[in-house]
């Protein structure tokens, strides 16, 4: 994107004149855009470029949820969380990656899956746009299909214990926090 102007009309916006990646891997660019503040100022500005994302929140037909454990190097251990990962080019739309998602990291099939919303995570650093689903029904019905750099664990929990764990921050995995409450508020809401 070269000489765009702020699209908002917004006085808070900046311009940018000039975009490039300035580093790409299996699964991000780091980008770095060229901009003019609204004061003039003219600067760049770097930030993850990465594809959307879906985030499943998975209820078995006994109404447990299915979550994984996974290691993560930037944090140095094992975290627990909802089954996510990034939409792929030959998915049809964003329920079929949540489909997709859920089956390789966890060998679970849902019954029905349905959107219940997105969330920029980290907008100050990343472009990335998480959709959550809820999906119901979820039983095992084959083997998981990891990419080479996943190493995860397939666990079940009680909602209520999870939320409670959510709650008194035993659950550190921020999309798993955002999306326990998120749903538990639309819940408490219908």
């Amino acid at each position: 994107m070269v000489d765009s102007e702020p699209s908002s009309g917004d006085d808070l916006a900046w311009t940018t004149t000039g975009s490039d990646i300035d580093y790409a891997c299996p699964g991000f660019e780091v980008r770095r855009d060229d901009v003019v503040l609204p004061d003039g100022t003219k600067t760049d500005f770097h930030y993850v470029d990465e594809p959307p994302a879906v985030v499943v929140l998975p209820f078995t037909p006994d109404g447990d949820v299915v979550l994984v454990e996974e290691w993560r190097q930037a944090v140095g251990r094992v975290n627990r969380g909802l089954p996510a990962g990034t939409a792929e080019s030959d998915d049809a739309d964003l329920d079929d990656a949540a489909r997709r998602e859920l089956g390789e990291e966890t060998g679970y099939e849902a019954d029905a899956v349905e959107h219940l919303f997105a969330a920029e995570p980290a907008n100050g650093l990343l472009d990335s746009v998480h959709h959550y689903f809820v999906a119901r029904g979820c039983e095992p019905s084959g083997e998981q299909d990891l990419d080479f750099n996943e190493s995860i664990r397939v666990v079940t929990a009680d909602y209520d214990d999870l939320l409670t764990e959510v709650l008194d921050g035993d659950v550190r995995d921020g999309r798993t926090a955002l999306g326990i409450t998120r749903y538990e508020l639309a819940e408490r809401w219908r």
